[in-house]
């Protein structure tokens, strides 16, 4: 089936935006272009990859990703073991093949963390040479990769797990819709019928340990042709199954490093018991029945973001999923190890090219495999790369979240004033307005276009659909204010920017 889009706003002419995005860029200080000294090693590398002994070119590997993507961490191989049960082979790019430790391209790489994504460009993590290029498992290309093999039973636990590095070959670039489309008309290749096979056992087992996994619609910055919209998606089913596959090789990772002792975790801590009170309390006032004895994680696998009190409970449900960050050891695995969403240890291995902190896993597990000492370039980092890390979250989040507000802004700046239907979606705790006491805040979602915004009124109804009103659209802050009309929730005495920008008093009954 086609991927869900809920709704498509209207578009911005890229040339409106082209500003902003910039101004968006210098803000959040990201990186500018690659310092020449560290593209030369970048461009060298590229020539002369370190290509490991073991040949693993039989296996008929493919990747599998967004249509445009050229940055390709990943490729699987997907068979049934005789006797029953499974075995993934899973290729993961082998960055450390063209990177010197120490050296300019390294460092660069430490100052960046991540790759970051904005509408109208990207800013790798490394440079395109070798991202887009020499590093990238591209079909047909003979590129190192760190080889993992996982064996799972007939009910996809794991079994077995063996990672080295290996020479690989992927045959076919796959992308989402694509493959989506053929499993819907029953004619996808063996390979994606047992991604499906496999990846619904991985839901089951998710399901069974107390995973979760959300399907809430976001918002995504969407070109068509010379302008943007922005439109709420959910992922395909085959994006969940292929995202199974990489969780299950994070699941293995971890493994090896607590039985290793050491290693870096990706870890979240439990929510604590209030918040699920909170959501109890959420779920009856939307009408939702949460019978004693089904968890958390149990219920939302029953929700349906299309419909508006389903979709409001499932964004608070957010609120449990906070305080990701890494957690480095060496020695004595830490007590608070775990992933709370995951509901198992879990370490991010799968995405180097994009990702500083998964080159370093990546090779911690490759000597823990075969028993081997983890060498001291990738050691003696561990300890830093959380605060890198969580510095780059940070950093992408926020990259994420302003080009959302800018476009937002950008489509709303000349309809202060108008009415639109919108859904509450959150609840706000209050907060002060010195000149008139602590009125209620919440988020709504618009039917159209597809925007999420605060809104201001006085006991908004959770999951309801209502109308609301446009106050303001700051395009220099990013910034846009709803109010609700109905007089049952507004606000009184709440100054109004109008178009001129200037405040007038406005006095609801």
């Amino acid at each position: 089936m086609p991927q869900r889009v809920l709704t498509v706003g209207s578009a911005v002419p890229a040339s409106d935006l082209a500003a902003g995005f910039d101004a968006v860029r210098v803000e959040l200080q990201l990186p500018g272009a690659y310092p020449p000294e560290a593209l030369a090693e970048a461009e060298a590398a590229a020539k002369a990859p370190r290509l490991p002994e073991t040949d693993a070119t039989d296996l008929p590997m493919v990747t599998l990703d967004p249509a445009t993507s050229k940055d390709l961490d990943q490729a699987m191989h997907l068979e049934k073991r005789e006797g029953g049960g499974y075995r993934v082979y899973y290729a993961i790019a082998d960055v450390a093949a063209f990177v010197t430790p120490g050296g300019a391209l390294d460092l660069e790489t430490h100052r960046r963390g991540e790759t970051y994504y904005m509408p109208d460009m990207r800013i790798p993590l490394h440079p395109e040479v070798l991202s887009e290029g020499a590093a990238s498992l591209l079909p047909g290309r003979l590129r190192p990769a760190l080889l993992w093999r996982v064996d799972l039973d007939s009910s996809g636990e794991i079994t077995d797990v063996d990672v080295r590095r290996a020479r690989v070959r992927s045959r076919a670039k796959l992308d989402y819709a694509g493959t989506q489309a053929a499993l819907d008309a029953g004619t996808a290749e063996p390979v994606i019928q047992l991604l499906r096979e496999i990846g619904m056992l991985r839901q089951q087992r998710e399901a069974d340990r107390g995973g979760i996994s959300l399907n809430v619609p976001a918002q995504a910055v969407v070109q068509h042709g010379d302008s943007w919209a922005l439109e709420y998606q959910t992922p395909l089913p085959v994006e969940n199954w292929n995202a199974q596959i990489s969780l299950l090789t994070g699941m293995a990772a971890a493994g090896l490093m607590v039985a290793g002792k050491v290693g870096l975790l990706r870890t979240m801590p439990d929510p604590p018991a209030l918040a699920y009170h909170r959501l109890r309390r959420v779920a009856r006032a939307l009408k939702i029945r949460w019978p004693d004895g089904v968890s958390y994680s149990e219920l939302i696998r029953t929700l349906d973001p299309a419909i508006p009190a389903h979709a409001a409970f499932l964004q608070e449900t957010t609120t449990l999923m906070r305080g990701a960050g890494y957690t480095a050891f060496d020695g004595e695995v830490p007590e608070k190890a775990g992933h709370s969403a995951v509901a198992s240890t879990y370490a991010h291995v799968t995405a180097p090219l994009r990702r500083l902190a998964d080159r370093y896993a990546g090779e911690v597990c490759v000597a823990l495999s075969a028993g081997t000492e983890v060498p001291e370039w990738a050691r003696s980092e561990l300890a830093k790369l959380p605060t890198v890390m969580e510095g780059a979250d940070r950093r992408g989040n926020s990259v994420d979240r302003e080009c959302v507000d800018l476009v937002e802004t950008m489509l709303l700046k000349d309809r202060v004033g108008e009415e639109f239907d919108a859904v509450v979606i959150d609840l706000n705790e209050r907060i002060d307005w010195d000149h008139n006491g602590k009125p209620d805040v919440g988020v709504v979602q618009l039917t159209q276009p597809a925007v999420r915004a605060r809104c201001d009124g006085h006991d908004l109804p959770l999951g309801r659909e209502i109308q609301v009103r446009l106050v303001d659209a700051d395009l220099k802050t990013r910034r846009i204010l709803f109010e609700a009309t109905d007089p049952a929730y507004t606000v009184r005495d709440r100054p109004v920017k109008n178009n001129n920008g200037s405040n007038d008093s406005v006095s609801t009954p």
